[in-house]
């Protein structure tokens, strides 16, 4: 393992290049300024960290060595919690408090949708992830269990296709009901009067999708006359894509094994990937190879004409 000098520290050559030239170029921090922070935040409290390990390990030895001295002997919870008392692993409550976090996404905060947590180091997986923030209501019917039952065979069976069809209107009937009637009745979405007007959020530039949403989740209704679904719909739906996996922890993987200078490099360069939005892999499944990427923002225009950004 090479390493090289910066402002004291010795760092891994193959970190130190990752963090001079991908991660701080179009930062606004410099180089020298970024490892003259960095050293002095480590030996500030690198001492602090140390003697932390240190008491650490020492309440360890402590408790195994009481165990051990135990052992055989049936458990009495009293005096366990007396000891872990006396040597300082359990401390009297403190007072009540109150904390509050500031310029949180609403992904986070307020938006009541489902969470995935991927391995950062596997850039398919994490690309996988972040991309899941839609999901086909269509697909997911189809190829699950979530009818009752999974699709027999390997070719397309219409008979299922018209109860997937038939049970995701249904769904809107629910969640995006109309003013009058039902959406299997519908024969043109652009005309389409909602009971809570609100709920239209706007239609994309070439008109194929529009964008409703519910309790802060969105749903897209996509039309395609052209679509093997679409052109035999009445209204020409092709799909129903919902808002899924809105937040996506990005795990370290394994933290415990991800500590040498190559897993981190790989860790934060997918990471500031992600960030940046140029994050790719090239993925080969069936014998054909293709890039795997973010997708793309999605555009409407709402209904007083200015932009909506998902």
């Amino acid at each position: 393992m090479s390493r090289v000098e910066r402002d004291g520290l010795q760092v891994d050559q193959a970190l130190a290049a990752f963090i001079e030239e991908q991660a701080l170029p179009d930062s606004g921090v410099d180089a020298a300024a970024f490892w003259a922070g960095f050293s002095a935040l480590i030996h500030e409290f690198g001492p602090d960290n140390r003697a932390l390990l240190e008491r650490r390990e020492t309440l360890q030895q402590q408790i195994d060595a009481w165990h051990v001295s135990h052992q055989g002997q049936p458990v009495d919870a009293a005096a366990y919690t007396a000891f872990l008392r006396e040597i300082g692993y359990l401390v009297p409550e403190g007072p009540d408090f109150d904390l509050q976090t500031a310029t949180t996404d609403p992904e986070f905060a307020t938006t009541p949708g489902p969470q995935l947590v991927v391995p950062i180091m596997n850039a398919r997986f994490a690309l996988n992830a972040a991309n899941a923030r839609w999901g086909s209501l269509y697909d997911a019917l189809y190829g699950t269990d979530a009818l009752g039952d999974l699709p027999a065979g390997s070719g397309y069976d219409p008979a299922r296709g018209a109860r997937v069809v038939a049970w995701a209107k249904a769904h809107l009937d629910e969640v995006v009901p109309l003013a009058d009637g039902s959406w299997a009745d519908l024969t043109d979405v652009s005309t389409a009067r909602l009971a809570d007007p609100s709920q239209y959020v706007g239609r994309s530039a070439d008109g194929r999708e529009t964008l409703y949403r519910r309790n802060g989740l969105h749903i897209r209704v996509v039309v395609d006359a052209d679509h093997p679904i679409g052109k035999g719909d009445p209204a020409h739906i092709a799909d129903v894509i919902c808002e899924a996996a809105v937040s996506s922890i990005m795990d370290c993987e394994d933290s415990v094994a991800a500590v040498d200078a190559e897993d981190k490099v790989l860790a934060y360069a997918n990471w500031l990937g992600l960030m940046r939005g140029d994050l790719s892999e090239e993925v080969t499944k069936g014998g054909t190879t293709f890039t795997r990427a973010l997708n793309p923002d999605l555009e409407f225009i709402a209904p007083d004409g200015s932009s909506v950004t998902l």
